[in-house]
């Protein structure tokens, strides 16, 4: 038999999980990934929202270690049930990395440029809560990836509510022409 025929060269993996300086595990690039590169996919048990609710109850609440992934269909990723490596990747405000859903709800982490290998793999989460963000909320989202323009919060922005504003009218009841630039 031919044994040099049964080799097959096993490609070095992209990542490694280990401790991270940022919070607890993290993904870091085993060698260069290079820009554009599908390095992993985000997988765990699809739910729905009362299910994620229920999940999020039964740990203690909406603040805490989750591993939900919100899907374009409504549906979540439940990385925690069945989930693979890809639920330690931490969030920074300055990714090297972005989620990319796919047409059949299937997430990819993809890389946003060239990434040294050692160097930690991150996706800006843009948690969104509904609630109020209190002082308190916002300490219990904290962010801590360190980079320069870091927001100190992994959520994201709360859309502001427009404001309409009163129209100006002229004499005779005519809308007025706006000076506005």
């Amino acid at each position: 038999m031919n044994t040099e025929a049964l080799q097959v060269e096993v490609a070095e993996p992209l990542y490694v999980v280990h401790e991270s300086p940022v919070h607890g595990r993290g993904v870091f690039a085993a060698r260069l990934i290079p820009a554009g590169t599908r390095i992993i996919e985000y997988t765990g048990e699809i739910v729905d929202w009362d299910e994620c609710c229920r999940r999020t109850e039964e740990k203690g609440g909406p603040i805490g270690h989750t591993f939900f992934f919100s899907l374009n269909n409504g549906l979540l990723i439940d990385g925690g049930a069945g989930g693979n490596e890809s639920r330690y990747i931490n969030h920074s405000c300055e990714p090297n990395c972005e989620a990319e859903e796919d047409d059949d709800s299937r997430v990819y982490i993809c890389a946003l440029r060239d990434i040294e290998a050692g160097e930690e793999l991150n996706y800006n989460y843009g948690l969104i809560y509904e609630a109020r963000h209190t002082a308190k909320v916002k300490k219990q989202f904290a962010c801590f990836c360190g980079a320069p323009s870091c927001s100190g919060v992994m959520l994201a922005p709360k859309k502001r509510k427009s404001r309409a504003k009163p129209r100006a009218e002229t004499q005779n009841g005519a809308e007025a022409p706006s000076l506005a630039g």
